[in-house]
């Protein structure tokens, strides 16, 4: 694996921090700026909202622009966020500190994925997006709780200067290690990204990320509650379950980037299933302790274990606008963890309890794997992308004689195939097929 795209991993590790942080922080917030924690929560929903809004936005502004000079000025502009947030004077101007972060930190994952993607082989874009993903995982495993501790002795500032000092960091590792990438190799013209949107594999895609996500997070949002009211562990108890989800995020994601290039679709539905099954666990053993803390651990393993394959799924059927992929797998992500929790306080506000959140999610990653079969029926395990199949496999390599049924074992015509999003012979960024 190129190191830069570890470089990469460690800019996501200061955008995953910040994008987190703020959930161990919001009553000292509210404190400081003298308003509800309510309101200060809407600080996190601005922020997941400026994700949504801002990846595909800004991954069509950039498109022209080289993606090194991309990356150098969306890592600047962040770190500008996290400085702004620092000094606030007022609650306003912190809340456009927490916007102006989200719109650089969705555009950096919309362009970075995809410079990641462009680096490496067809064979190897699961395990790229697993690297990427781990520094989010990290961030959810050290940076976090880092933030909470810094905030509790240093004052709440101090995490926003912490992260900003990261983001540095990253900053002199993308302009030393990231390769430069002229506008005269890249695919031009908005118009020809945009064509992707005419298949439906990529909503489908979307759709599918969204609703894996969501239901994840329509419980994890509302596990510190669980523990503590409905389990009936200590507030200490939290912190170490959370990281617990951080460590079995950061095992999920290294398993399913080595697994996902050979077996994509297998990835998809057995990770899926398993985050279904565990759910309907933790809304039936809520009231154990036990149970709760080793179910945490095992989640994280199973929503981060299908993270590099929703990615590469993604890119393997938009392969011919690859920023915008990266824009619309972020949002579809971003779509999830604003939806998921939405749903699990609507279920709350109704009277049906903390436990309920978790039967909600189970529902949501439940509609995912029936989107994900439909997704695979389409996909007939023919249609070429790279010269590989649905799994990821090369399909070049094992012709099948005189058992070709026209339509269902043979590649699609160019044509279709083009126009469905898939790489075009002798277009620049294609990854060759193996």
């Amino acid at each position: 694996m190129p190191l830069a795209v570890y470089v990469l991993a460690v800019s996501v590790f200061a955008l995953g921090t910040s994008e987190f942080m703020l959930s161990g922080l919001l009553p000292p917030i509210a404190d400081d700026m003298g308003v509800s924690i309510p309101r200060a929560g809407l600080l996190i929903s601005a922020f997941a909202i400026g994700m949504v809004v801002g990846a595909p936005l800004l991954a069509a502004a950039t498109l022209r622009l080289p993606r090194k000079t991309t990356l150098v000025a969306l890592l600047a502009v962040f770190g500008l966020g996290q400085t702004m947030g620092a000094l606030a004077p007022t609650y306003e101007v912190l809340f456009v500190s927490r916007v102006l972060s989200a719109l650089a930190c969705a555009g950096f994952w919309a362009v970075g994925a995809a410079v990641a993607i462009a680096m490496v082989p067809a064979t190897a874009r699961a395990r790229a997006m697993a690297v990427m993903i781990g520094g989010l995982s990290i961030a959810n495993v050290l940076g976090v709780p880092a933030g909470a501790f810094l905030g509790e002795h240093l004052g709440w500032r101090a995490a926003f200067w912490a992260v900003g000092a990261a983001s540095a960091v990253a900053l002199v590792g993308v302009v030393t290690r990231i390769p430069h990438i002229p506008v005269s190799e890249r695919r031009s013209g908005l118009k020809s990204e945009l064509a992707i949107y005419r298949d439906r594999q990529v909503w489908l895609s979307v759709a599918i990320t969204a609703l894996a996500a969501g239901g994840v997070f329509c419980a994890f949002s509302y596990l510190a509650p669980l523990l503590t009211d409905v389990a009936g562990l200590a507030d200490g108890w939290v912190p170490t379950v959370l990281a617990l989800f951080g460590v079995g995020a950061l095992t999920g994601t290294t398993i399913g980037g080595r697994v996902a290039d050979a077996h994509l679709f297998g990835v998809l539905l057995s990770g899926i299933t398993a985050s279904t099954v565990l759910l309907a666990a933790l809304a039936l053993f809520a009231t154990s302790p036990v149970a709760v803390v080793g179910l945490s651990f095992l989640l994280g393993v199973s929503a981060f274990y299908t993270a590099p394959a929703l990615n590469a799924r993604m890119f393997n059927v938009a392969v011919a606008a690859p920023t915008l992929a990266g824009a619309t797998t972020t949002a579809a992500f971003n779509l999830g963890n604003t939806g998921g929790p939405w749903l699990g306080g609507a279920v709350i506000d109704a009277g049906f309890g903390f436990a309920s959140t978790a039967w909600a999610g189970a529902a949501m990653t439940t509609a995912a794997i029936a989107l994900a079969a439909v997704s695979l029926r389409l996909h007939g395990r023919t249609r070429v992308v790279d010269g590989r199949d649905a799994d990821g496999r090369s399909v070049l390599a094992r012709p099948r004689v005189g058992t070709a049924r026209p339509g269902v074992d043979e590649p699609e015509p160019a044509s279709r195939v083009e126009a469905s999003g898939a790489a075009r012979p002798g277009r620049s960024g294609d990854a060759a097929a193996p």
